[in-house]
């Protein structure tokens, strides 16, 4: 990242994997360039151990961490992962006072560590009913970590894909009547304009932890012709090896987008 005296500050390496373990060599065309995360289970992870619901999101910290310094060991240059959705609003009132004290405590614990990364963090989702405190955090991650371009972190909180769907075509709507947009222009690529970050690229390979097989509202648009895999491990026990093993099944596929490649 450039500095405003002209020079350049190095990023640090990630930390490697306890066990050792290295990225898998995967052809650099083959890694998926975005990856997104439904980071699910943590709170069955902890209710087998015999502890609060709270304390399974407490784990799943390391273990999303790990999981950016991984994605920069094989070069993936967005992770986007669902935080805390719009539907999460109708949990029990204590454990969603828990996730957005939670929130705002990783960031204040790991902003540091993530901009001596070189990791971009975004946030996409909507303002209402989130906490004050959460979203100076998160605008404060931001401005702080705009210019870094390692890897971009995309943290979904208080986000649904039908309600940014739905934003995105009430203020394309706004813009017709206002004049600042001609209906005959409306296309897809002007409609992803309006989308919470613009610029995020599709998803190549959507990761779902603990068995389930849905997507849950996540990354609508931009998931349009993403790889699936889904996993039974629980998020809170999920790391980079993990995701590295996703990626190389990833790597074996074909992705046609709709056409037909050719054998041999």
């Amino acid at each position: 990242m450039s500095l405003q005296d002209g020079g350049v500050r190095p990023h640090r390496d990630p930390h490697p994997h306890p066990s050792g373990a290295r990225p898998p060599a995967i052809p650099a065309e083959l890694v998926p360039q975005h990856v997104a995360i439904v980071m699910d289970g943590n709170g069955r992870w902890a209710t087998l151990r015999g502890l609060p619901r709270t304390k399974g999101h407490e784990a799943g910290e390391d273990a999303l961490f790990d999981c950016v310094e991984g994605a920069i060991e094989l070069g993936i240059r967005w992770i986007s992962v669902y935080a805390f959705s719009t539907e999460n609003w109708k949990r029990a009132p204590d454990e969603v006072a828990f996730l957005m004290r939670f929130v705002d405590g990783v960031f204040g614990r790991r902003i540091d560590d993530m901009d001596s990364l070189g990791v971009n963090v975004r946030w996409a989702g909507r303002r209402p009913r989130l906490w004050n405190s959460v979203i100076r955090r998160l605008e404060k991650a931001e401005e702080r970590t705009k210019n870094n371009d390692r890897i971009t972190l995309a943290m979904c909180i208080n986000y649904g894909g039908r309600a940014e769907i739905a934003d995105a075509a009430a203020a394309m709507a706004q813009d017709v009547r206002d004049g600042r947009l001609k209906p005959d222009k409306i296309d897809e690529r002007a409609f992803a304009r309006y989308l919470d970050e613009p610029d995020m690229p599709d998803v190549d390979l959507l990761i779902r932890t603990s068995g389930e097989q849905r997507l849950s509202n996540f990354l609508l648009w931009q998931a349009a012709y993403a790889e699936f895999a889904f996993v039974d491990t629980l998020w809170p026990d999920f790391d980079r090896r993990d995701l590295w093993a996703a990626c190389e099944e990833y790597a074996r596929r074909d992705r046609r987008y709709g056409g037909v490649i050719a054998r041999a």
